[in-house]
């Protein structure tokens, strides 16, 4: 006999076997209530975006692309170009506070409801069900030998799931590519080898994450799932069964007494298992498998009230609540992280709305310091390059500052820069010696518009002249 025959598993041996063994397909039963419909309006919601979006037309091109080749980012009547990565910046700042402060209130509800994995995963259970029936039916079916009847119903969910991961794959790459010029290439057989690698990549990824791997990616692949805890506290909500109220747990005939029986509510049904995404058992405490899709609250609110119990044995609740004691709202990581949201949210609208659409570069020719004309003058010699991030052709008014007596030699008086393009000016700047003060002096650049008062910038640049003889 093994020396370590009828020993407990150690941690270590527990930790190697839940992560080397074979898994166990998961089969959610279907679940009505409350919660389950905020989810599927979620869902649509967040689709609709998705799907919807890219189809949108505003002031005559698509209302929201990401034309990467182009370096230019289309949000509905703005035009964002690599210059304003700051506001990508802030942008995801937010996002991760606001993921971090609805975490501290509310637990996993990003997991639970907007995550991609959870909201396509629904969409692949859907389409299971309708195709192969419901929970039992699939545990039966896949029981089954194969049989005609068998791969029939196989192939026609398989071939479900691959058309809607390409159609996903399609309209991800319509959100870089102009979805209306793809849609055309893609019927006439002219799409480029980039949009037919990204549409198969992100199809065949729709299709493996929501299809095939399901709960192992939350388990076992999403870091948040990790580090979850460390934004948990004993006043953070969260799905929890009430062990006071459910233990000790048991069947019996709906018409018995459970006090007389010596038992809980709980009648250890696992209908909370068996809806349970990926596959956990909420009775068994807080686990970092549960995504808080509330399923599991739906089912059990079910059953209690067949049983005629009170409802809410497995309810959004906090520990302290589950302890008798008051939960505590407001608390100070909430208000950190409420606070710092606020300033930056306020300092990303602030930045959008007083955003002037222009910018102006000003490169100086380094091949020479300074050129004398004829007159005596000192000249220097610069391309400007203007960045028109409107959406309307402008025609600008160009000045220069800073020295006495300066005059400006362009190639013409008004420079025209058609919407969301770079035009490059050279221009020369010419000075009387007597007006510079310094061998290296400042001088400024304004640019105007002509075409949309209000819309101007300066910038400023160095203009360079002889040493003083000593």
């Amino acid at each position: 006999m093994s020396a370590t025959a009828g020993k407990k598993p150690t941690v270590d041996q527990e930790v190697e076997n839940e992560l080397y063994k074979k898994r166990q397909k998961i089969y959610p039963r279907e679940v009505h209530g409350i919660f389950a419909r905020m989810r599927t309006l979620a869902m649509i919601a967040l689709l609709g975006i998705f799907y919807g979006l890219p189809w949108l037309q505003w002031n005559g091109h698509q209302a929201v692309l990401f034309d990467l080749p182009a370096r230019k980012f289309y949000i509905f009547g703005l035009t964002f170009w690599p210059q304003d990565f700051i506001y990508l910046a802030l942008l995801l700042i937010i996002a991760a506070l606001s993921l971090f402060l609805f975490t501290a209130l509310a637990g996993r509800l990003w997991c639970g409801y907007a995550c991609p994995q959870t909201v396509w995963t629904e969409i692949f259970l859907w389409i299971e069900r309708k195709v192969e029936g419901s929970r039992q039916q699939q545990i039966k079916l896949d029981k089954q030998p194969m049989s005609a009847r068998k791969f029939r119903i196989k192939f026609t969910k398989h071939l479900i799931w691959i058309l809607f991961s390409l159609w996903t794959g399609f309209t991800f790459v319509g959100w870089f590519t102009p979805i209306h010029e793809l849609w055309n290439e893609l019927i006439h057989f002219q799409l480029g080898p980039w949009e037919t690698f990204w549409i198969l990549f992100y199809g065949f990824a729709t299709y493996g994450n929501a299809g095939w791997m399901r709960e192992q990616v939350c388990i076992y692949m999403c870091p948040y799932a990790r580090f979850q805890s460390a934004m948990f506290d004993k006043d953070t909500l969260l799905v929890a069964y009430d062990e006071k109220r459910g233990e000790p747990r048991g069947p019996r005939k709906k018409s018995a007494n459970p006090r007389e029986l010596g038992l809980g509510d709980c009648i250890d049904c696992t209908m909370c298992v068996q809806v349970c995404p990926t596959g956990i058992d909420i009775r068994d405490g807080l686990q970092y498998q549960c995504i808080g899709c509330a399923a599991c609250i739906d089912i059990c609110d079910d059953v209690m009230e067949k049983m005629n119990y009170p409802k809410g044995l497995v309810r959004y609740t906090t520990e302290r609540a589950l302890e008798g004691e008051h939960t505590h709202i407001l608390r100070p990581r909430v208000i950190v992280y409420a606070t710092l949201l606020l300033i930056l949210f306020g300092a990303l609208v602030y930045a959008i709305a007083t955003r002037v659409p222009l910018e102006l570069d000003i490169l100086r020719d380094r091949n020479t310091l300074y050129n004398e004309t004829d007159e005596g003058l000192i000249e220097n010699v610069y391309t400007l390059k203007v960045v028109n991030m409107t959406n309307r052709p402008q025609k600008f008014k160009l000045d220069v500052e800073g020295l006495k007596d300066a005059k400006l030699i362009a190639r013409s008086d008004l420079i025209e820069a058609p919407p969301g393009e770079v035009v490059s000016v050279p221009v020369r700047v010419q000075v009387d010696p007597e007006n510079l003060p310094q061998p290296g002096n400042d001088i400024r650049f304004h640019l105007e518009s002509l075409t949309q008062p209000g819309l101007e910038t300066t910038e400023e640049g160095r203009f360079l002249g002889p040493r003083p003889e000593m």
